[in-house]
């Protein structure tokens, strides 16, 4: 009974601990993020319980809790209210104690009714799924009856997988460290292109930008495995990705800037944003700028701190070409900063920029009002 019923070699324990904490993180960002959080998936009820069945016995999170407190860490995103925000609480208190700020907030009762609305309340939840060392204590047993003496370790680098993956590195890392395909309105960073690991968590920069998207990965380049768990599943009839983050819809020769274009445009605002910095603004910076202005030029505003305005500040009092690019931008942001201006004023705003753009001079901007011109509306994409 050393090794248990199993009597695994060395590395058959290996194989079998990435198999369950892989399908620990698939529950987490499948059922947990994707469904509950954020509605931007459905799965069928029998894909549902498992997953709450293996949560309650790998984690211990109870659905509601942990639904909550991603709410309100989305709705209070940097802010002192943020559950577990490393901008605010240091990232090595949140990478090293992310658990801990869990389980405070779980015991805020504000936030669990204000956050908490449509998530599970069966007769399993209430009974067995929120009573959370039962769950745990019941995958000790079979760790041990399966694996034996090893199932003790396998047992304890499960439960402390998500709270080290999940809790520490996506919530802390993953506002502190990375790369951005956007500049949404936090510090959320892309941890990795290949989220592969996390289950795809590790592109967090584009889950902030597209919350409601049942898919993380934007570029070619990046890889999110949840996306391919959730196409399997759909190839089942198990599960349906609800909507997707927006793409560009665009008509070539378009010129009329309609309803349509100002539409499209805010439906697509991040991407335009990103288009504008490295196809105009980026282009006017020399080779020995590139490296200390570049990240401020780029940057969401909001998240400048005085120090850093300052410095951008100076440095477009002295260029006067990327000080008007950067005028610019910022009217560009403002079509979908104003929310008490009627559309027909929008169309107004965007007309006025695309004529006033292209009589600068600049070819950058010339050449950016003419994409502009060519955007048309399609909704979100539904899948």
């Amino acid at each position: 009974m050393f090794y248990g019923l199993c009597d695994l070699p060395w590395w058959g324990n290996i194989v079998v601990l990435f198999v369950f904490t892989q399908l620990t993180i698939a529950s987490v960002t499948l059922y947990l993020h994707r469904c509950q959080a954020h509605r931007a998936l459905t799965l069928h009820p029998a894909v549902s319980h498992f997953f709450r069945l293996w949560l309650w016995l790998t984690t211990g999170m109870v659905t509601k809790e942990w639904t909550s407190i991603h709410r309100k860490h989305h709705a209070k995103c940097e802010t002192p209210e943020d559950p577990h925000s490393p901008q605010v609480l240091s990232l090595p208190k949140v990478l090293w104690q992310g658990a801990e700020l869990y389980r405070k907030e779980a015991k805020n009762k504000e936030t669990m009714a204000r956050y908490g609305q449509g998530t599970p309340e069966d007769w399993m939840e209430e009974h067995v799924y929120s009573r959370s060392k039962y769950g745990i204590s019941l995958m000790f047993i079979i760790d041990v009856l399966l694996f034996g003496l090893p199932g003790i370790t396998l047992w304890a680098l499960q439960m402390a997988w998500i709270p080290f993956f999940a809790a520490g590195v996506v919530n802390g890392i993953g506002h502190f460290w990375g790369y951005r395909n956007f500049e949404c309105p936090d510090a959320a960073t892309n941890v990795c292109p290949l989220g592969i690991f996390i289950g795809g968590e590790e592109l967090h920069n584009n889950h902030h930008t597209y919350p409601t998207s049942a898919k993380f990965s934007v570029k070619w380049w990046e890889v999110d495995i949840g996306w391919f768990y959730i196409c399997v599943l759909e190839k089942l009839g198990l599960a349906k990705a609800k909507r997707r983050a927006p793409t560009p819809v665009l008509v070539p020769g378009k010129t009329q800037i309609d309803m349509q274009t100002l539409k499209g445009i805010i439906l697509n605002r991040f991407q335009v944003m990103a288009r504008f910095s490295n196809e105009v603004m980026l282009p006017n910076l020399t080779q020995e700028q590139q490296s200390p202005i570049k990240f401020l030029l780029i940057r969401e505003k909001s998240l400048l701190d005085v120090s850093a305005k300052e410095r951008l500040s100076q440095f477009l009092a002295n260029n006067k070409t990327l000080q008007q690019v950067y005028l610019f931008k910022e009217r560009l942001q403002s079509l979908w900063a104003q929310t008490t201006l009627q559309e027909s004023d929008l169309l107004e705003m965007l007309q006025k920029w695309c004529q006033e753009a292209e009589s600068t001079g600049i070819a950058g901007l010339k050449e950016f009002s003419l994409y502009l011109r060519s955007f048309t509306f399609k909704p979100a994409e539904a899948v």
